[in-house]
């Protein structure tokens, strides 16, 4: 059974903002299940939405996570191609992860491939922002080392392979990958990375695009500095634009090197040189921290249907109780699909095969 987000109980924190005292009970709706990580609700009667949390993806406390969302928001609104940050509901015993008081973007689902220069856009004006100096850069997380920085990540969520229950085809190629990124680490460590503020999480099921055209990334939750090579990948690759049901599609080797060359042709001369080393090894990165996140899930998510459910809940819960039924099926769908070896033989040829992509 899904969670029932506690709209009462949001309300009773709603009201204590400035400006939202009159906002009735029946103002706030909740709206459909998209994601894992968030309730979404729709406050009628203004330009507000909230971002409730219901774990922190970083393994953060509920404090901790709420302050690092707010950060995210806050950081990106310059591009103008993110929701306004309004409010904030601390962490309380009413609303235990608080929530975030955003702009509700009035707009629709991306159509791809043909949305795919507008992430562009949006991606280019986050990267181009500049970057604060490093005594204010917390507490969005610095990735200087963008490559080790990933790989850590990549390590961390292979540690359960071996209980992953993977098809040994499979289990091999992602073998041979973390064999490489090892490797590619070590001579990347002597090489300085592109630095920017960059999403992380820029799949195409995490924008609308408003009347207008614009293309609005909606979430920032994942915000670093670090590589914008990784989000233009995350953007473009397979287990990326078939993630979201209703922006799912496969793009072509041309689609792909279309959105890149759009990207680079709004960025500064020095900045797109710069990243040109980057962008293929980057891809081949981001796969293997997409595809051992799959790992990842797939053992955490058999944990959590086992753990005891009157055990105090951890603020990285993977419990299907807490997700909608059709939604579950959705993600452990994709996983499937994404740890399947002929996908991730299809995904290799990009850097591996003879018509390997071209930037």
């Amino acid at each position: 059974m899904a969670r029932l987000v506690d709209l009462s109980a949001l309300h009773r924190a709603l009201v204590r903002l400035p400006g939202y005292e009159q906002v009735p009970l029946g103002a706030l709706a909740a709206l459909p299940e998209k994601g894992l990580a968030h309730d979404h609700v729709q406050i009628a009667g203004t330009r507000a939405l909230l971002r409730v949390p219901r774990q922190s993806q970083f393994a953060f406390s509920a404090r901790d996570n709420l302050a690092y969302q707010k950060a995210c928001f806050e950081r990106c609104q310059p591009s103008g191609h993110t929701p306004a940050l309004l409010g904030v509901l601390e962490p309380s015993d009413e609303v235990p992860m608080g929530a975030l008081l955003v702009e509700h973007i009035d707009g629709v689902v991306l159509s791809l491939p043909d949305d795919m220069a507008g992430i562009a856009t949006c991606l280019a004006a986050i990267h181009a922002l500049p970057l604060p100096p490093e005594t204010g850069r917390p507490p969005l997380q610095e990735h200087r080392e963008a490559v080790s920085g990933t790989l850590a990540i990549i390590e961390r969520q292979a540690l359960g392979l071996a209980q992953a229950a993977l098809d040994r085809e499979a289990a091999d190629q992602i073998a041979e990958e973390l064999a490489w990124a090892r490797g590619f680490a070590a001579e990347a460590a002597q090489r300085v990375q592109p630095l920017a503020l960059v999403l992380s999480d820029t799949h195409p099921g995490n924008y609308l695009r408003t009347p207008s055209g614009r293309v609005v990334c909606v979430d920032l939750e994942k915000a670093v500095y670090g590589a914008p090579a990784i989000d233009l990948a995350h953007a473009s690759l397979h287990t990326s634009t078939t993630w979201d049901v209703a922006a799912a599609a496969t793009l072509s080797r041309a689609d792909i090197e279309a959105f890149y060359a759009a990207y680079l042709e709004l960025l500064p001369a020095p900045l797109r040189e710069a990243l040109m080393p980057w962008l293929l090894p980057l891809r081949r990165l981001t796969w293997l921290r997409s595809v051992t996140w799959c790992v990842h899930y797939r053992v955490e998510s058999a944990k959590a249907r086992l753990r005891d459910k009157y055990q105090a809940a951890s603020t990285e819960d993977w419990s299907s109780e807490d997700v909608d039924a059709a939604l579950t099926a959705h993600v452990e769908g994709r996983v499937a699909d994404y740890l399947d070896p002929a996908t991730i033989s299809a995904i290799r040829a990009e850097w591996l095969g003879p018509a390997r992509l071209s930037f």
